[in-house]
């Protein structure tokens, strides 16, 4: 009996002495030691701000086209006998160059019987003048007091002038009607398109081609109000602005630009888009006389930039970094993150252009920060960028420093 007690008692022993010292261990043992959590400052760049004067560019865009565009028809019959070389598409002439020449035989012949009918009426008029002074004479010497028209031959005077005129208007018919058989470039220019050959018979009104003048090139630009509120443009109060105007292509693989100016406006808003077309010219974009520029070419596409008004002390940002309720991110004199309600004279697609708003010691913040809470603490690149420049360029000052602050 007395060992079955003893080989129960040991096992309850030692669970006891186990259970007595663990409570001894655990009351020995110290509280962790408890640090305050520090979330690390946040890296952004920040610039500078730094107010500026400049001049408003306002941009656009359009498609040359020319100035002067006419069809040119025929105003006379007959066949086509003669076509001149440049009379091609794409091809060059100057004011009064010969074009097409229509067969002028039939219009001579009008010219000589027109001529011939001149001839003979002004033989006429001659000799009905002479009868008239005979009449006259034959009058004072049988008769006296004044002579009658019809005694002096003065309705037949009368009519023998009409016909003259009559026969000198023929003739100048005739001769409007074979120089018309020469059809010669009113401007100089190009050939769009022809439509009459050699040997085709043509009738009055019938085309025989479309010239483009090459002297002015036009580029219709389109400006919204936002555009005309920062711009002079002409109009009839003041016809005598022209802004220049600076247009911009790639051609042939190169950024290729021509001046320009702003001349005038079409003056009605377009009903769809509401915007005003103005009108910017080109002089000798085929550089046919000047030959300093690429020739620009009828029909390409172009950017414009318009020289606007000027403007003073107004800080320029990526059109980007303004935010809803024209807000703008700053980094104040604390390196805490803060919303600035700024005062937004105008923005275009690339840039925002603010009046005011900023205040001393602000920088702007240019990088993407999710989820920006004001007062957030952030360190900025540049200036840690300027302190490592330091401590590289003085190695010796940075060791000092340190062992004070130890």
């Amino acid at each position: 009996m007395a060992a079955k007690i003893i080989k129960i008692a040991i096992p309850v022993v030692i669970i006891a002495v186990a259970v007595v010292a663990s409570m001894s261990l655990t009351s020995m043992r110290k509280p962790p030691e408890k640090k305050e959590e520090q979330r690390p400052a946040i890296l952004v760049n920040a610039d500078t701000i730094k107010p500026q004067d400049l001049v408003y560019r306002i941009q656009s865009q359009g498609t040359v086209q020319p100035k002067l565009e006419t069809s040119l028809s025929s105003e006379v019959n007959g066949r086509i006998v003669a076509v001149a070389e440049n009379f091609i598409e794409g091809g060059f002439f100057n004011k009064g160059d010969l074009l097409v020449r229509v067969e002028q035989a039939d219009y001579q012949t009008n010219v000589k019987a027109a001529e011939a009918s001149l001839a003979n009426a002004q033989s006429a008029l001659e000799e009905e003048k002479a009868r008239g002074r005979v009449a006259e004479e034959e009058w004072r010497s049988f008769t006296a007091g004044k002579a009658p028209e019809l005694g002096l031959r003065r309705p037949q005077l009368a009519g023998a002038l009409a016909t003259v005129r009559s026969a000198e208007a023929e003739l100048e018919r005739a001769l409007r009607d074979l120089a018309r058989t020469e059809i010669r470039a009113p401007y100089a220019g190009m050939v769009k398109s022809r439509d009459a050959n050699l040997g085709q018979f043509i009738s009055r009104g019938t085309s025989v081609g479309m010239i483009y003048g090459t002297d002015v090139a036009e580029i219709r630009l389109p400006l919204t109000d936002n555009d005309l509120a920062f711009l002079q443009v002409p109009d009839f109060t003041n016809d005598n602005i022209e802004p220049e105007v600076v247009l911009t292509a790639a051609v042939a693989g190169r950024i290729m630009q021509w001046p320009a100016k702003l001349v005038r406006t079409e003056g009605v808003l377009d009903a769809r888009s509401r915007v005003i077309y103005a009108v910017a010219e080109v002089t000798d974009p085929y550089q046919r006389v000047n030959q300093k520029h690429a020739p620009l070419r009828f029909g390409r596409f172009v950017q414009a930039q318009i020289l606007g008004d000027a403007t003073e002390q107004v800080v320029v940002i990526p059109r980007h970094l303004l935010l809803a309720q024209q807000q703008v991110l700053v980094v104040d004199k604390d390196n805490q993150l803060q919303f600035r309600a700024v005062v937004l004279e105008r923005a275009d697609e690339h840039s925002a252009y603010i009046r005011s708003g900023f205040t001393e010691g602000d920088r702007l913040a240019t990088s993407a920060i999710a989820n920006p809470l004001a007062g957030t603490l952030v360190r900025v690149a540049a200036d840690e960028a300027a302190q490592l420049a330091e401590k590289a360029a003085n190695p010796d000052a940075a060791v000092l420093t340190s062992q004070v602050k130890e």
